[in-house]
This record gives C-alpha cells, structure tokens and sequence, in this order.
C-alpha cells in the first residue's frame, strides 16, 4: 500500500512540474504576441527588432521542447506504474490520451521549427502568430485537463488508500 501511496504522489507532483512548463509555453507565446503587435503598429520595424522576434520564436521552441521532453518521460512513468492501479480500461484511455497530447507536440514541435520569419508580409506574420497562439493554446487546454481529469482519479484513490 506504502508503494502504491508513493506512486500516486509521484505523478501528483510531476503534474505540478509539467503545468510549470505548460505556463511557461504559454507566457512564451504571449511575448510573441506582444512583438507581433509592435510589428503591426510599426511599419518600418527595425532589423532588431525582427532579431528580437526571432528570439522569442527560439524561446517558444525550447519551452516546447522543455514541455514535450517532461511530458515524455513523465507518461512513460505512468504507463509503467499506474497499470497496476488502474486497471486495463483506464489504462487504454490514458494511453490514448498519451497519444493525442504527444502528436499535438509534435505538431506544435515543427509549425515553430518550420518558422521563418524573414521576408514574410504583415499578412503572413500575422497569420503565423495566430497558428501559434491556437496550436499553444490547444495544448495547454488538452495538458491541464488531461492533468486535471488524472488527478481526480488518483486523489481518489490516494483517499481509497489511506484509510
């Protein structure tokens, strides 16, 4: 039981790590935004200013990456010691749901990969910013439910447990 209590912990404290770096992929895409705006409102915007942008698109494609390698090794984790407590139907649907966050970040992964941002119209930097604020934005909603519809269980259960 002392076993099964410090699995149910474990991946209760992992989901709070990986919605750290759910906020920071989605503050990383709220700077972009922000310098998409002044691209608007400016013209004739500044080489530096297209280099700043160009950082914050770097900085958006390391949070993502932060975000997908935890959210990696944390399913992994999961999918090795929840079986046991779960049972075999919940068990598939959160493999399923494994599945479904993991291709929205693969998604995410090459639309902010495959960004240039060089030579594009106002037009098409606007439509970039918003295909990165809705792929984000998509995967943040998905991740913090998926997190919250997986900690009511193991709260549950944690409950179950204890007493």
């Amino acid at each position: 039981m002392s076993d099964e209590l410090a699995v149910i912990n474990k991946v209760i404290e992992e989901h709070r790590a990986i919605k750290r770096h759910v906020k920071l992929a989605g503050d990383s895409v709220s700077d972009i935004e922000a310098l998409f705006d002044l691209r608007k409102a400016h013209a004739a915007w500044s080489q530096s200013s297209l280099e700043t942008l160009s950082e914050k698109l770097r900085q958006l494609q390391q949070a993502i990456s932060f975000l997908d390698e935890g959210l990696r090794n944390h399913f992994s984790f999961e999918e090795k010691a929840l079986p046991p407590l779960l049972g075999e139907l919940l068990t598939r649907a959160l493999v399923l749901q494994h599945r479904e966050i993991r291709a929205e970040m693969d998604k995410a992964k090459k639309m902010v990969t495959d960004s240039k941002l060089e030579g594009l119209s106002q037009e098409e930097l606007l439509s970039q910013r918003s295909q990165m604020q809705q792929r984000i934005s998509h995967i943040c909603q998905v991740v913090e439910e998926h997190a919250a519809s997986e900690e009511t269980i193991l709260k549950m259960m944690r409950e179950a447990l204890q007493d």
